[in-house]
């Protein structure tokens, strides 16, 4: 399935607009995937990072009160960090900071294969990606992918402050080091 799936994202002369495509197809299914554990399976054996990447952005659109139209960047990313909630349909007998362990799973997750994206070329097509790689091009970012450290900073420390609000008790060490990782 994963094979089939990457090679559907690079058919296309647009990488892009195929895998936008394929993930709004799957996406409806991704949410009813009783376990997390076979939610990570299917994301984390992904091949094509493109489809990953558009898959969790769909996610994290559908988990925000006020989902935001700008396109995948950087800021992007921030912006799910601080708009974003566990999501209700996948909130089953686990302990509530699994699900927030869970989310930040995602995020995580997010920002690779963004960078993946970025680094890699991955919105171009198969032949043109070819010609960037052997030019030795440089990834073409966006104004929104220019974020500072200072913006990084203020977001974390907002989601810290909402997230030990929600679950009343100290962090596990297993969300502070998730934490960290992400920052």
């Amino acid at each position: 399935l994963q094979r089939m799936l990457s090679m559907a994202v690079e058919v296309d002369r647009s990488p892009t607009c195929s895998s936008r495509k394929i993930a709004d197809d799957i996406f409806p299914f991704i949410l009813n995937i009783p376990l997390r554990s076979q939610r990570e399976a299917l994301l984390n054996t992904m091949e094509s990072q493109l489809l990953r990447c558009r898959l969790l952005e769909l996610l994290f659109q559908h988990s925000c009160d006020v989902p935001t139209t700008s396109s995948m960047s950087l800021d992007k990313i921030l912006y799910f960090l601080s708009h974003s909630s566990v999501l209700p349909q996948f909130q089953d007998e686990t302990a509530t900071w699994q699900r927030w362990d869970e989310m930040l799973q995602y995020l995580s997750l997010l920002l690779m294969s963004y960078q993946s994206v970025k680094l890699e070329h991955l919105r171009s097509s198969l032949s043109d990606r070819m010609d960037l790689i052997v030019q030795k091009a440089k990834p073409r970012l966006q104004d929104s992918d220019d974020i500072s450290q200072l913006d990084i900073q203020l977001k974390m420390n907002d989601f810290i402050s909402r997230m030990q609000e929600a679950l009343g008790q100290p962090l596990p060490p297993q969300i502070q080091e998730k934490l960290f990782m992400l920052q």
